[in-house]
């Protein structure tokens, strides 16, 4: 990749930007199902329409991948590609609750090395670039030095619908048990976004998101990992987009939280 950087992170910003207003500004027209209780909206379209636009006029370059349109021909070839979520908290968005945001990552391989995610209605912009840190609204940002699972507030992912979710929350619902029964607090935002940064940022401790897809997770890894997150698949190893699932914590309380998975899970963590 020829361009710096802080380059790349200014044009991601000026990307999220854009779904920001629409976000702010738009109720959704129509509300579309793309599988049993998964729906997306004009506005979802929309956005991602605009952002693509966008990122090919400053980034020709650099393929593209997104949520509700796919792969350009570009993004398949390429080792870098924009991964854009338009609207990370669809449900929520269509239902008035204010926890939804813009989520893109520009990845290289398997991993992100810039990201930039804005929650609009918090007016709240996150950014992130590999070995540059973290930061909301332009200040710093490090995950908490929480280290008792007693004091900790931990996220989990949604719940999961459509084909085989009956089985899949079976796993979900273990992982909330046993979550409950040590930590403070258990919440679920609805948006793989907000759990992220919001760990970034040191409001929660941690999140179990019991799936991975590079759209919805990839901008959140990165920002977490440079506020100081542990990241991790629930077999132990390190997390990329390949991974099942992800796991994200305050350093201090890793190890606690991946057994807990471990053990709700059937996954073994590998020394």
């Amino acid at each position: 990749m020829k361009r710096p950087l802080d380059e790349l992170a200014e044009i991601a910003q000026k990307a999220v930007s854009i779904g920001n207003n629409l976000i702010k500004h738009t109720r959704p027209r129509t509300v579309t199902e793309k599988s049993d209780r998964d729906t997306y909206t004009d506005v979802d379209v929309r956005i991602e329409q605009d952002v693509r636009a966008y990122l090919a006029e400053a980034t020709p370059e650099i393929g593209f991948l997104g949520e509700e349109g796919g792969t350009s021909e570009q993004a398949a070839d390429s080792e870098h590609f924009w991964a854009l979520d338009p609207i990370d908290g669809t449900a929520n968005f269509v239902h008035g609750v204010p926890l939804c945001g813009v989520s893109l990552a520009l990845m290289h391989g398997d991993s992100a090395i810039v990201a930039a995610i804005v929650l609009p209605y918090l007016e709240l912009y996150y950014s992130a670039a590999q070995g540059h840190g973290a930061h909301v609204n332009g200040e710093a940002i490090h995950v908490s030095e929480t280290a008792e699972l007693s004091k900790a507030m931990i996220a989990v992912g949604d719940y999961a619908t459509g084909e085989g979710s009956d089985e899949k929350n079976k796993q979900r619902i273990a992982l909330t048990a046993a979550l409950a029964a040590k930590v403070e607090r258990i919440r679920m935002f609805g948006s793989a976004a907000h759990d992220l940064v919001w760990l970034a940022e040191g409001r929660i401790d941690g999140t179990v998101i019991l799936s991975n897809k590079t759209y919805d997770i990839a901008a959140g890894v990165l920002i977490a990992r440079e506020a100081g997150a542990v990241v991790m698949d629930s077999t132990g190893q390190e997390h990329s987009s390949l991974s099942t699932h992800t796991i994200a914590t305050t350093p201090k309380i890793t190890e606690a939280i991946l057994s807990i998975t471990r053990t709700a899970t059937g996954k073994i963590i590998e020394p």
